[in-house]
């Protein structure tokens, strides 16, 4: 069973995925746009991978503040999760991403990837950290 994570930003929406088997984890992509307003072309392209890899489930990163609190982020991601309900009939979590593009990040630098390489790939690590973790608490829980 495939899931597909993905972890929305003002301009990018990055997409991790698991094997087969929903066990192992990899970066798949980077979706860009010019402006954040700019989804059309977006959910189309994250509606085609489901398509083309079987997704069977969607993991949307939740920016919560450290705190807990919610704020302005949360909701342009619940009004692209809207956008996604009404073109993907897949389940789709809303999953804790707080620290997630710190431990890409982490995760990049200890891997050696250049820093200017590191913007290209930032988005979908973080996505696999946030699928990763989503898997990790779903055995556990």
């Amino acid at each position: 069973m495939r899931i597909l994570a993905l972890d929305y930003g003002s301009k990018t929406v990055g997409l991790a995925i698991t094997d087969p088997l929903g066990i192992i984890v990899q970066p798949l992509k980077t979706i860009w746009r010019e402006r954040e307003g700019k989804l059309r072309k977006t959910v189309e392209e994250i509606q085609e991978t489901c398509k083309e890899y079987q997704v069977e489930e969607l993991v949307l990163g939740y920016p919560c503040h450290m705190d807990g609190s919610e704020g302005e982020r949360v909701e342009r991601v619940l009004a692209f999760q809207e956008m996604l309900k009404k073109k993907i009939e897949l389940p789709i979590h809303l999953y804790d991403e707080r620290l997630s593009t710190m431990e890409a990040e982490e995760i990049l630098r200890e891997n050696g990837v250049p820093k200017d390489r590191q913007k290209e790939v930032l988005d979908q690590v973080a996505a696999q950290v946030i699928l990763e973790d989503y898997l990790r608490n779903r055995e556990e829980g």
